[in-house]
């Protein structure tokens, strides 16, 4: 099996030195990556931090490759300055920026590769079992993931693997244990032999 796994952040330009990025370590899909690696799979990784444009375009030419699965963990930037000041801005007064939403990236994957089997993240504070499929029934419909994983980072780590129908296939209370959920859950759905621990 092939799997394609993103993480890590993106970045915006304010100007020709600035960037508007966040806080993601890319932590998780490096230990998505790892149970991927145990269990036999020939894994690739796009990882941050890289502009949104870099990531957009790299993005793109891996969907092309027609991955068995992709995983896509990156905290990809949701919005960019309306305008990129030129030069450096200068320091010494206040300015404001204007923000605007940037693409959905995730929604290019299966358009691009309809056979991939997907999996998209969605962070939102304060998660709970009954919330995790709410807050991702966009990111089914728009994406056409197969699975999401729901996740929250407010008072602990709490990650709910959900399927398009809003069934929670796995939980977990941490992000080690997420990653060999989600491993395993994706192997018993399109029926192949788990090796990993």
């Amino acid at each position: 099996m092939k799997a394609l796994i993103t993480c890590g952040p993106t970045w915006v330009a304010i100007d020709d030195v600035r960037v508007i990025s966040n806080r993601s370590t890319g932590e998780m899909g490096r230990l998505i990556a790892g149970q991927f690696k145990k269990a036999g799979a020939k894994v690739t990784m796009l990882e941050g931090p890289m502009s949104f444009d870099d990531f957009a375009a790299a993005l793109s030419k891996e969907s092309a490759k027609k991955y068995d699965i992709v995983v896509h963990a990156a905290a990809v930037s949701d919005f960019k300055p309306q305008r990129v000041a030129k030069t450096k801005i200068a320091s010494e007064k206040p300015f404001s920026l204007k923000l605007v939403p940037t693409e959905k990236l995730v929604n290019r994957i299966k358009r691009a590769s309809p056979g991939t089997f997907l999996v998209g993240f969605k962070l939102e504070p304060g998660l709970n079992e009954k919330s995790a499929f709410r807050a991702s029934r966009k990111l089914f419909t728009d994406s056409g993931a197969d699975v999401v994983v729901a996740n929250s980072v407010t008072h602990g780590y709490k990650g709910y693997i959900l399927d398009a129908d809003g069934r929670v296939l796995a939980k977990a209370s941490s992000k080690q244990q997420l990653a060999k959920k989600l491993c395993r859950t994706i192997a018993n759905i399109i029926g192949i032999n788990y090796r990993g621990n």
